[in-house]
């Protein structure tokens, strides 16, 4: 009689996996593998939208930063 205990079991675990199937897929598939990693990726850089106040700040940054380039003298 364990045998089919066992057999009922499997079949209800199957059932189960099998409804369950569409969700799984979604969570652990590789269209959401590639979109875990392009999350990632996109995580890594760190660059940020300058605001109203820090615009001045960054304007004055990016002058200083230019006037500093070397540059090549035409004579």
């Amino acid at each position: 009689m364990s045998w089919l205990y066992i057999a009922l079991l499997a079949a209800a675990v199957a059932l189960v996996a099998g409804a369950e199937w569409p969700r799984l897929d979604e969570r652990f598939g590789g269209e959401s593998r590639r979109r875990r990693e392009r999350a990632r990726r996109k995580a890594k850089s760190h660059l940020h939208v300058v605001g109203d106040d820090e615009a001045d700040e960054f304007a004055a940054s990016v002058e200083r930063d230019l006037a500093n380039l070397p540059t090549i003298d035409d004579r």
